[in-house]
């Protein structure tokens, strides 16, 4: 006994998937630049508390010909000034004693104490600061469009690649079990961490070493109809509280 044929689709229907995969993969290519900006920028911010992702920080210590109480400020600022080797302006100096604070135009940094001179300088970390200055739309308006129009693409892409393929690799197998998978992730972190709600009582609480805060003191409740009211700036040396007369 012969099948019956399965019945044949309007040409439309064999040419979408084409046309999906062909914008999918224009705008795959459009995307490169804001995704390597936004992905590095995101890994970089993610461990912010282990580095500074926008400069790179050093201290060298060296020997100078001491400085005493004795030193004129400016001798002993120019003495500091040499031995950094910093072609930087000085913006601010701070002199107590043997010991000279200058902070530099540029950042930096040299603190002198009687003949020692240690020095703290920053670097640019330029991919990285220029990419977490773009990840932070906030004070750049034009590019909170852009970054608008980014996420847009973003969620073409996710939406378009479901339809792609066809048969077991698609939608209906394969793809629904990896798209699942991928939101299990978010899903149970949520939660087994608790969600928004257990942040906030975690920051909320005290850490090990922090001085709890003393308890605001009690606002004296308001008086009573026809109760007089002590008026503290009638107070006088002899001890005695003088209020205000009954209003006739």
């Amino acid at each position: 006994m012969l099948e019956a044929a399965e019945p044949r689709r309007p040409a439309r229907w064999k040419r979408w998937r084409a046309w999906l995969r062909s914008v999918h993969r224009d705008i795959g290519y459009l995307a490169v630049g804001f995704t390597v900006i936004y992905a590095v920028s995101g890994i970089a911010m993610n461990h912010i508390d282990d580095w500074d992702p926008n400069f790179r920080a050093s201290e060298t210590t060296r020997a100078i010909a001491p400085i005493t109480d004795a030193t004129p400020d400016a001798e002993a600022t120019q003495r500091v000034v040499a031995a950094t080797g910093i072609a930087s302006k000085v913006a601010d100096v701070y002199r107590a004693g043997d010991e000279i604070r200058l902070t530099f135009e540029s950042g930096a940094k040299a603190t002198a104490i009687a003949d020692t001179v240690t020095v703290q300088t920053r670097r640019d970390r330029f991919f990285f600061r220029v990419a977490d200055w773009l990840h932070a739309t906030r004070g750049k308006q034009a590019w909170k469009f852009i970054a608008d129009l980014y996420a847009a693409l973003l969620l073409y892409l996710a939406i378009s690649g479901i339809f792609m393929i066809k048969g077991k690799l698609g939608l209906r197998w394969r793809g629904a079990g990896l798209i699942a998978l991928g939101l299990a992730a978010p899903i149970g972190y949520i939660v087994l961490s608790g969600g928004p709600g257990a942040q906030k009582t975690e920051r909320a609480t005290t850490r090990p070493g922090e001085v709890e805060a003393a308890p605001a003191p009690p606002r004296p409740a308001p008086p009573a109809a026809g109760q007089l009211v002590p008026d503290p700036a009638k107070n006088r040396d002899d001890g005695i509280t003088r209020l205000p007369p009954d209003d006739q």
